[in-house]
């Protein structure tokens, strides 16, 4: 979940494009009909929105197997085009209400319009009764920043409430953590993850639309109908019993009642040296489970490269989106055309242009389409826990997670500026075709931390984050922010995600060319990238490369 809503999403893990091995951009195979013609194919509802271990996965990792055989790959795990995935299917039934008890009264909210929850474990069901509410902050243990909101806390047996994001873009403050921009710490997975370390019981996050980069229909569409995890020997037991959300107007409320000022609550969260809030309320849930254990897949397929073919580029996409919602009256379908439907039809086009390209590749490389993303990254977490190619012989990952559709930029936006020695490479990359290379203009969203790169980045692999820009080469940037946030507000992760006539994928094309070169050109260096001093990802390259 991931994303700069527009142009396309790269994980770029390295180089320029161009020089003597290059070729020229006007004569690579990709092709702005056949592109869309397999982005028409991938969200149409006869894919039923492609959740994964559905029926719709099925038609989806045979259309991508047809495709790249079509194109002349070889399989790329062993004989197999897939990667075969243990997954756990929880679907938490929507009838469950939650009871907040305060000093006003008992308030009982509604699955969806008053809150989110679901529960990890491998269980028929969870219950928890009158639990302690305590508000933690941000909830965050970072000891490089001198930072613990736990400190001194026992929250065995409570309910922690925690704020999204974290205290450097809640105080612009560029000397408190890493400013406006976020980090891991801010995002939610993060928050649920450190509750677990700390014993509590249920971990609910409140929700604001701009910490969060989403409104509430985001977080209702994303963590309703059924929620998958990587199957585990534990169970998930390790997990709090409930994770979820609340709305902020309802946060507000509880804090109202127990004589706080929720702002003020805020401010003081944001400071050094905050200590956890007892909200003087208690939650109460009870979730009863339908469990379905199932299979998922990465779809794998390579190009063997000439000299070192034990080396390899990774481009990759996932292939997934949100399936079938039937409780919805209308439209049931989330068909998630533009999330990522495009990116995964880019894979496509990278197959026919490196197959037909002039200049063959000297190392391998593997086209990988991976599932669960939308889920939690879960194909791609998968892939680095048990990696097809020994990660030290992996030069590189180049991600795509929604293709522009809006037409060319003149920019090129790289998220995560500053993680690598790759940034120069990128904007040397962009000259050859008369773009510039811009920081990030949002690093408040942590796009970084929200889609498939962030998993190879997590055990080393070079990885980095660009967006195709906002700069529209007809319109201008304030023109094309305007349709990124209409996007955000009125189609991400909802079933009007649909392919329309109106796109202009002339944009992509032109960012597809620029991948490939990139591809191209990390695939006949000798070379392997890195990450700069002091990046959280540098030392598991060291390692490896050692």
């Amino acid at each position: 979940m991931k994303r700069y809503l527009f142009g396309i999403m790269m994980s770029l893990s390295l180089t320029a494009c161009g020089g003597e091995d290059g070729q020229k951009q006007q004569d690579v195979n990709i092709q702005a009909s056949r592109l869309v013609e397999n982005i028409k194919i991938l969200a149409s509802d006869e894919f039923e929105g492609r959740a994964p271990s559905s029926p719709g996965e099925e038609k989806t990792i045979n259309f991508l197997k047809e495709k790249f055989i079509e194109a002349g790959l070889k399989p790329g795990n062993g004989n197999s085009y897939f990667q075969e995935i243990d997954m756990v299917e929880i679907t938490a039934s929507p009838d469950a209400v939650m009871t907040v008890t305060h000093g006003q009264g008992a308030e009982e909210l509604a699955y969806g319009p008053g809150y989110m929850a679901w529960t990890k474990r491998v269980v028929d069901g969870v219950s928890v009764g009158n639990s302690e509410m305590v508000f933690v902050g941000y909830g965050i243990v970072a000891p490089e920043y001198g930072w613990n909101d736990y400190e001194g806390l026992d929250v065995k047996g409570k309910t922690v409430v925690i704020l999204i994001n974290d205290p450097g873009y809640a105080t612009q403050n560029a000397e408190l953590f890493t400013g406006n921009a976020m980090t891991y710490y801010g995002r939610w997975t993060y928050k649920f993850e450190e509750a677990a370390r700390q014993g509590a019981e249920a971990a609910i996050i409140i929700h604001e639309t701009a910490p969060a980069s989403y409104p509430w229909d985001v977080v209702q569409g994303s963590w309703s109908g059924p929620q998958f995890s990587l199957a585990s020997k534990d169970g998930n037991m390790n997990r709090v019993k409930v994770e979820g959300w609340l709305p902020g107007a309802t946060a507000e409320k509880i804090f109202t009642a127990a004589g706080l000022d929720y702002t003020a609550q805020k401010d003081a969260a944001a400071k050094a040296g905050f200590k956890a809030v007892d909200l003087k309320a208690t939650m109460s849930l009870s979730l009863a489970n339908n469990v379905r254990f199932s299979k998922s897949n990465n779809v794998v397929a390579v190009i063997p490269g000439t000299e070192r073919p034990d080396e390899f580029v990774i481009h990759m996409a996932h292939w997934d989106h949100l399936g079938k919602d039937e409780s919805l009256e209308g439209d049931q379908i989330y068909n998630g055309a533009l999330d990522n439907a495009t990116g995964t039809a880019g894979l496509i086009e990278l197959a026919h242009a490196y197959m037909s390209g002039a200049v063959e590749p000297k190392r391998s490389v593997m086209l990988m389409a991976v599932t669960a993303e939308e889920q939690g990254l879960l194909g791609s977490l998968y892939y680095g826990q048990h990696p097809i190619v020994p990660l030290e012989k992996t030069v590189a990952a180049i991600n795509m997670d929604v293709l522009g559709h809006l037409g060319p930029t003149r920019d090129v936006t790289v998220i995560g500026y500053g993680n690598s020695e790759l940034d120069g490479y990128v904007g040397d990359a962009v000259k050859k075709v008369g773009r510039v290379v811009r920081p990030d203009p949002t690093p408040e969203k942590g796009y970084y931390y929200r889609s498939d790169h962030f998993s190879l980045a997590k055990v080393g692999v070079p990885a980095l984050y660009i967006d195709a820009g906002v700069d529209h080469v007809e319109h201008g940037e304030a023109w094309y922010l305007e349709q990124a946030a209409k996007y955000t507000a009125n189609d991400y992760h909802k079933p009007s995600d649909e392919y329309s006539d109106d796109w202009d994928m002339s944009g992509a094309v032109e960012d597809l060319k620029l991948i490939y070169q990139i591809g191209l050109r990390l695939a006949t260096e000798d070379s392997f990238p890195n990450w700069r001093a002091g990046t959280e990802f540098r030392a598991k390259r060291d390692a490896m490369m050692e």
